[in-house]
Order: C-alpha cells, then structure tokens, then sequence
C-alpha cells in the first residue's frame, strides 16, 4: 500500500489537472495575443513575454508534477519550516528588493524576478492547515484564534511593508476555511460590519456617522436596559466603533497608496477620472463591450493590441479575452474556475484528514479570492490592487505559487486514504 501511495499517477484527480492545463493554455495564448505582431506572425522568441510565459508553464508543469512524487506528510511535517522560509524571503526582499510600480515586492535573480509575496500564500496555508490539525483546536476560544491570526497577520504585516495592498488583502480570504473549521459566525459579522463602517466613513462626515453609531447604541441599550450585562457590552462596542472610525480614516489618508486610494475614491464614485486612475479600467469595459457575443476573433482585438488597455497581459488579461473571444469566451474562462473550484471544494470534503480539508479550503479560497477580484477590476466593479488571475496572467511567480499550492493539495488527496 506505502508503495502505491508513493506513485505520483496513483489515484491522482486528473480533472483537476486537465482544467489547471485548460487554463494555463488559455493564458498563453492570451498573452501572445497582446503583443501580436501582423508583420512578424511567426517569429517566437523565448526573450518575448509569450515565449516566456511557454517555459514558465513548462517549468510549472515539472515543478508541479515532482510534487506528486513527494510523501504527502512531508507537506505536514514541514509546514512550519516552510512557512518559515517565506517569511525570511518577504524580510529578504524588503532589503534587497526592486521596487516596481512603487512596491518593492521583486528579488531580482539574473533576468527573473521573484515575488515572494506570492509563495508566501501557500506557506501561510500549510503551517494554518498544520496548526489546526495538530492540536485539534476549536476555534470558539481566545487562543486558538488568536495563534491563527498572528499566522495570518505576519506575512500581511510584512507584504503591507513593502507596500502591496493587492497582496495584503488576499490574506483575508483564510477567515472562511478557519469558518469552516468551527470560527464564530459573529466574526464574520463583525469584519462586515467593519467594511461597511469604512465605506460610510466615507461618504457621511464623522459627527453624522457617530452620532448614529450613538443612536443604535441606545437604542439597544434602551430595549436592553433590565440586563445590566448587556449594557456594558453594547456601551463598549459602541465605543469601539467609534474609535476605529477615526483609525481608519487616518489609515486611509496617510498609509494607503495615493494611487490606491484614488482607485477606491473612484469605484465607490467619490470621484470621476476618465484620463487618470479610471482610465485603466474604461478602457478594460471598452475591450470587453466591444466582444459582444462571439467576439472580434483571435488576433483581432485592438483595444489590446495597439495598446489601449494598460497592463493587459498581467491585470487586465480578461479584457484580451473578452475583446477577442466575446461573452462565450468569458463565459467559457468563468465556468472553468467555477469548475476548479467546485472540484476543490468537493474533494476537500471527503478527505479523512483535518490537515488536508483545512488545506484544501484554503486552496479554494485563495483562487477564488483572485478571480473574483481580478475579473471584477477588469469589468470595474472592484478596486484596482493589482493581482493577477490565476493560471492566466503573465508571470513566473505566480503561476508557479498557484501551482505549488494545487498540486500539493492533489497529492495529499492521491493519498487521502492512507494520511490521517
């Protein structure tokens, strides 16, 4: 049985691969789209992008399939080792770092950059995944809550330094496997309401929006007023609220990015700029609007091709496949992430381990987390972070983190029977 377990095809979900391989093949031909030349169709280049993204999916393809080889504990027993290594790669970069677009978020090697913010998302999902299986926690407690956010927050606290909001958020996405493992809902709720409580604070002034956070405050304590308890509880949560009202006001003016603060001032419509920060994403719509139906066929867009939309092979790539192969196109990209996802979700379910679902949720939730995001930037219904869709957009760094964090959690379930 050990030995059957060993083998890297052995009961390996190869559906899941197949759409993993769909994807990264949409992605390059994606990207070669973008920097089509009609003059020279046939001169392929491993100097250009698309030639580079060919031997970034090759690479991956290798990386990926030599993970199937490895003993599936040994992604347990060194999580924390692993998780470790990232975090020293994120110190790492803040020293030696190039900084690109105003983050310092690349470790230049020769002619490759790597971004260790990327690799960071796996590490952080192991040593979690380690962390709650291990000790067999129940997160209705202080503790272990509080041990699973310091897990989380680190490598936040040391990309946001950097800084990249995009790649900060991302972390967020990890409440919902620790959720699933047993996370008060109220939590959930409250980090809700917090977003909300941000949004007002921007568009209602700050004596408007305390003194309605003091109404509802005694309004509760009116109908609550018998249980003395109570009352000191809502009394507290009312203050608390109001002092991360001016907290967050003060982080958004003076620690958030100019640009990125300009993003989100734009898609909340607290400001209109067509020739500035919004111009990204109207000519993103534009490129997606002018597909219709079938699109403008491949190698036909222009609103790629001849440069209109900014960052079209990395952040907005959607819009290249919108523009080229139209709402079936997207329809197409969508429903296989839907897939992928579903899939995850599904064999994350029946694994007899609580390393391997825990894992597994967080897979599921991270890539979610990027597609939503990044498809809603390119369509203008989310902020521009900046990060890229999965398995599409150009880059070494992250199509082989996405690839390190799904085929590790294929080979913990190749060996689902036998890892407990």
């Amino acid at each position: 049985m050990q030995q059957q377990s060993n083998r890297f095809f052995f009961n390996v979900d190869w559906v899941t691969i197949l759409i993993y391989m769909a994807l990264c093949i949409i992605g390059c031909v994606s990207i070669y789209a973008t920097v089509y030349d009609p003059a020279k169709p046939m001169d392929f280049s491993f100097a250009t992008i698309y030639g580079k993204q060919l031997y970034f999916v090759i690479a991956a393809l290798v990386v990926g399939f030599s993970i199937l080889l490895f003993d599936a504990k040994f992604f347990s027993v060194f999580a924390p080792i692993i998780y470790g290594v990232t975090m020293i790669l994120l110190l790492v970069v803040l020293g030696v770092g190039r900084n690109v677009g105003g983050n310092q978020a690349w470790i230049p090697i020769g002619s490759f950059r790597l971004q260790p913010s990327e690799f960071a998302k796996f590490g952080t999902a192991l040593l979690l995944a380690r962390y709650i299986s291990t000790f067999n926690v129940k997160l209705n407690s202080f503790k272990p809550i509080m041990i699973c956010a310091a897990i989380i927050v680190l490598p936040m606290g040391l990309i946001m330094l950097q800084p990249d909001a995009g790649s900060t958020l991302v972390f967020l996405s990890f409440m919902f496997p620790l959720y699933r493992e047993g996370l008060p809902g109220y939590l959930l709720i409250i980090f809700w309401g917090m977003v909300l409580l941000f949004i007002l604070n921007l568009f209602l002034s700050p004596v408007l929006l305390i003194g309605c956070i003091l109404a509802l405050g005694g309004l509760f304590i009116y109908y609550n007023r018998k249980r003395q308890q109570k009352i000191i509880s809502i009394g507290i949560i009312t203050l608390i609220a109001i002092g991360y009202l001016f907290v967050a006001k003060f982080l958004f003016y003076n620690v958030v990015q100019p640009h990125q603060r300009a993003r989100i001032e734009l898609i909340l419509g607290l400001k209109t700029d067509n020739k500035g920060v919004g111009y990204n994403v109207i000519q993103s719509k534009i490129a997606i609007g002018a597909g219709q139906f079938k699109g403008r066929g491949y190698l036909e867009g222009t609103q790629t091709k001849f440069g209109y939309v900014p960052a079209k092979s990395t952040d907005f790539i959607f819009s290249t496949i919108g523009e080229e192969w139209g709402f079936i196109g997207c329809f197409v990209v969508i429903g296989l992430y839907v897939f992928l996802l579903l899939r995850i979700i599904n064999i994350a379910e029946r694994q007899r381990s609580a390393f391997s679902r825990v894992y597994g949720y967080c897979v599921a939730c991270i890539i979610f987390f990027h597609v939503f995001i990044n498809i809603g930037m390119a369509i203008g219904i989310m902020p521009v972070i900046g990060i890229p869709l999965p398995f599409i957009s150009y880059g070494g760094s992250s199509l082989w983190s996405f690839t390190i964090l799904l085929f590790i959690f294929l080979k913990l379930d190749s060996n689902r029977m036998g890892f407990i």
